[in-house]
């Protein structure tokens, strides 16, 4: 086999490497745009594929392309699908506005492996052409949008059920950890009495929620602009082209897929991106939020808070022995951050739109495929080797909490927050127990102190009573 051949395109001659499925503009664009060691995230292949394997099917039905020709695209389509072909694609993420590089690098995929399946040679466009039958009733400017939320909706399935498993998880800790009592804080100060379930829980309740936004904020992306063609016209598109595409789409995916209300909209808007991206921010704002408190909560062992040890998973220094550090917090950490990060790419990108598109939606395909993928895999890592195995240290809490003068507060009811502040300073003052001064001061008698300042009942709403 030669090592290249020579392909065509509307700007003349170029040479293909001559085992590449991909054709002369993909060529072009990998010439191009050298600028990452990234390209497309396997989704959103697979997105593109299932939209090439619609048009297709659709196209054939209502007689605008061969059957053959159509059975074998759908073909080439459904092995990609199933992450065949994956070292085709090739292009950059960082490449032409619009996404131009990456729609055509599939089209040449699919017509040249479509074309193998018939017989015939690659490179043999008069057959199959990539423009004329793969990308037919199709532009850049339908495809890459659909591309991107049929993408969304694939790979969020994954997120969404890691983040239920979370969930479950901090509730199982929530239920474990309901019997330990803890001095709770507030501006990292001594605080009222709470139990550590009850933090958990909390946590549980920020991950339920964060959830939820998610689910519901998928729910758009089922709306979907294909067969709006080059600018939202439908021009070059057979009129019932867009709800059977629509309706063949949902059957592939199993996904709610509908026509847009206003394709016009579909192709200019890039809103649905921003607002998926920033429900996956609010939950990595309240995720990272969670693990600066189990990494200060695990803090010590022995100079820091230590009501918690989380489980140790590796060495923690080069120099220190037998150090161990709460590395899975901390890679949640970033994840968070960089995640954050990825949400103002987004948002950038969704401003930039002109008229009737925005180019720069290969960026936002890439930001939110990182921010999916990260999300997912530091969320498995984090329940796997952190979560399930988190154990409480219920003589830190009980320490703490018998020490913590945030119990004088169950005192405001029966002496008064003035008189109650006093006892609170002395105590802090002299070292003495709140126990001692308010005997001391003839407040109250030795079993109203210790039926009144009894933690547990003061982690559940009620007013102490002399």
């Amino acid at each position: 086999m030669p090592e290249f051949r020579k392909e065509k395109d509307s700007l003349g001659e170029i040479k293909v490497p001559a085992e590449a499925y991909y054709g002369a503009q993909t060529q072009r664009a990998v010439d191009n745009f050298h600028v990452s060691r990234h390209t497309a995230h396997p989704g959103f292949i697979w997105a593109g594929a299932v939209i090439k394997r619609a048009a297709a099917k659709v196209n054939a039905d209502l007689g605008l392309l061969p059957k053959d020709h159509a059975d074998a695209i759908q073909q080439a389509a459904a092995e990609i699908m199933d992450g065949g072909l994956a070292d085709q694609f090739v292009v950059d993420v960082y490449q032409a506005g619009a996404g131009t590089s990456h729609n055509m690098n599939l089209n040449e995929v699919i017509a040249n492996r479509a074309l193998e399946i018939l017989g015939k040679p690659r490179g043999d466009y008069d057959t199959i052409h990539p423009n004329d039958h793969v990308n037919m009733s199709q532009s850049t400017n339908d495809v890459i949008p659909t591309s991107l939320r049929i993408f969304a909706l694939k790979e969020s399935v994954a997120l969404l059920d890691i983040l239920d498993d979370v969930e479950k998880g901090f509730r199982a800790k929530s239920e474990e950890f309901d019997h330990i009592l803890k001095s709770a804080r507030t501006h990292l100060q001594d605080a009222v009495p709470i139990r550590l379930g009850q933090e958990f829980g909390a946590y549980a309740e920020a991950i339920k929620r964060g959830c939820e936004k998610i689910a519901q904020i998928r729910e758009p992306l089922n709306e979907i602009g294909l067969g709006g063609s080059a600018a939202g016209t439908g021009l070059n598109v057979h009129p019932k082209y867009r709800q059977r595409v629509a309706d063949t789409l949902a059957e592939i995916t199993g996904f709610p897929i509908k026509p847009a209300n206003d394709y016009f909209w579909a192709m200019q808007s890039l809103a649905p991106f921003v607002d998926f991206s920033a429900a996956l921010r609010n939950l990595a704002i309240e995720l990272s939020r969670i693990m600066n408190d189990l990494r200060l909560l695990s803090s010590g062992p022995t100079t820091g808070l230590s009501e918690i040890a989380l489980p140790p998973v590796q060495p923690g220094s080069s120099i220190m022995p037998g150090k161990v550090n709460p590395v899975m917090a901390e890679m949640m950490n970033m994840v968070c951050f960089s995640l954050i990060g990825f949400h103002e790419s987004i948002a950038w990108a969704a401003a930039a739109g002109q008229l009737e598109l925005n180019v720069m939606m290969p960026l936002v395909g890439y930001a939110m495929g990182e921010q999916i993928t990260i999300m997912t895999g530091g969320l498995r890592a984090f329940l796997e080797k952190c979560l399930r195995d988190i154990k409480p240290n219920e003589d830190s809490c009980r320490t703490y909490l018998e020490k913590s003068l945030g119990l004088v507060t169950a005192l405001n009811p029966i002496i008064g927050y003035a008189s109650a502040a006093e006892v609170a300073k002395e105590a802090q003052a002299s070292g003495r127990s709140i126990k001692e001064i308010i005997l001391e001061k003839g407040y109250l008698n030795e079993d109203q102190i210790t039926e009144i300042l009894d933690p547990g009942p003061l982690t559940e709403p009620g007013i102490p009573k002399k």
